[in-house]
């Protein structure tokens, strides 16, 4: 490696050499003039300009970023590429960094451990100046290289525990209870939940939120009120197939994310259910998609660009000045009403509470 930069750094000096013989003057003017290092007389530099615009040179990025430990990349992994709530997140990291001048390598880890931990190692390796990453889950060999490595990290959208690091986040649990609470005050009692990983922090805390509501509101849930699965369309199918499966399905389903509440829809739909007129679904994240759903998609909003932007300003300031204290933004997320819950009519709502009463006797 050292034997690569030896003869990268000959390469750079001999096209300095030519840009210094044509403008007349040494390398090192040259080099303060590309690097703006110190105070030029004007006449050089105007000469140094045209003689690097006449000689097409071209500084090697390479070779300064080795020279000044800096390479303007900040790597950014995140579970699944095809999410689009991911998506949008990612947008505001890379949107963010372009705008200061750094430039985003982009990490998919197929919400895989040995993948994640693979792209944190290669990107310590690359020498990106920061990295920020939506976990798969705790891992202990994360936290273990995060440990030995100094580069500058942010945690987005979920939380590693035992990892004391910047991060991103939004109240889930808040969430939770917004979205349940709502279907309480529209008259449903029996309201079930589909959850993502329960390993995620982003996950559990949803559903304690769900749990909470029900809670407050003296409402028991059935055992298998709460679905396990993961945060895809696919879980929300298989889920919303087993609760109206039951003697006593429910009339409202708290999806613990927009693509678990498509997923629900469609299977309910398979079955002869009609969102929201015999069966009211609300989702979490408000991706882009929800409001072009039919129905439209009732749903938790997260600021989903925002999340990426803040996390990208937080870490390249982590990287101008590592003696920060540690810092967490937390936002809280906001209830989207559109179409797809209805409210329970009165007579039906007797039934329920009467059931409702019986369950808790």
């Amino acid at each position: 490696m050292l034997c690569f930069f030896s003869r990268l750094e000959v390469l750079i000096t001999v096209s300095m050499k030519a840009v210094a013989d044509k403008a007349g003057v040494s390398t090192t003017t040259v080099s303060h003039v590309i690097n703006k290092t110190r105070f030029v007389s004007p006449e050089k530099e105007l000469r140094v300009h045209e003689a690097i615009k006449e000689l097409d040179y071209q500084p090697n990025g390479l070779a300064r970023s080795f020279r000044k430990k800096r390479t303007k990349t900040i790597g950014l992994i995140i579970p699944d590429n095809t999410n689009p709530y991911f998506a949008e997140v990612a947008r505001g990291v890379e949107d963010t960094c372009f705008d200061r001048g750094y430039s985003v390598i982009l990490c998919n880890s197929d919400r895989k451990m040995e993948k994640e931990i693979n792209y944190l190692e290669l990107l310590m390796e690359k020498g990106v100046d920061g990295i920020a990453f939506v976990s798969v889950g705790d891992d202990k060999k994360a936290t273990d290289i995060f440990g030995k490595k100094r580069v500058p990290k942010v945690l987005l959208d979920r939380e590693i525990r035992g990892l004391q690091v910047d991060s991103v986040l939004v109240d889930n649990q808040l969430g939770g209870f917004l979205a349940t609470e709502y279907l309480i005050n529209m008259g449903h009692r029996r309201i079930a939940c589909i959850t993502g990983p329960s390993k995620l922090s982003s996950s559990y805390e949803r559903e304690i939120g769900y749990l909470t509501a029900l809670k407050e509101y003296h409402i028991i849930p059935a055992k298998m009120d709460i679905q396990r699965g993961s945060f895809h369309s696919d879980s929300g199918y298989r889920g919303v197939k087993k609760l109206l499966s039951c003697s006593n399905p429910p009339t409202a389903i708290f999806a613990c994310n927009d693509l678990i509440a498509f997923g629900a829809m469609h299977g309910a739909n398979e079955m002869g259910y009609r969102v929201p007129d015999n069966l009211s679904i609300i989702g979490f994240d408000d991706i882009s998609l929800s409001s072009f759903m039919v129905p439209r998609l009732t749903t938790i909003k997260q600021p989903k660009y925002e999340i990426g932007k803040t996390a990208a300003v937080m870490l390249i300031e982590r990287i101008k000045n590592r003696d920060l204290p540690l810092r967490t933004k937390l936002f809280n997320p906001v209830l989207t009403v559109r179409d797809s819950c209805r409210a329970v009519e009165k007579q039906d709502r007797k039934k329920l509470q009467k059931k409702q009463y019986r369950e808790i006797e």
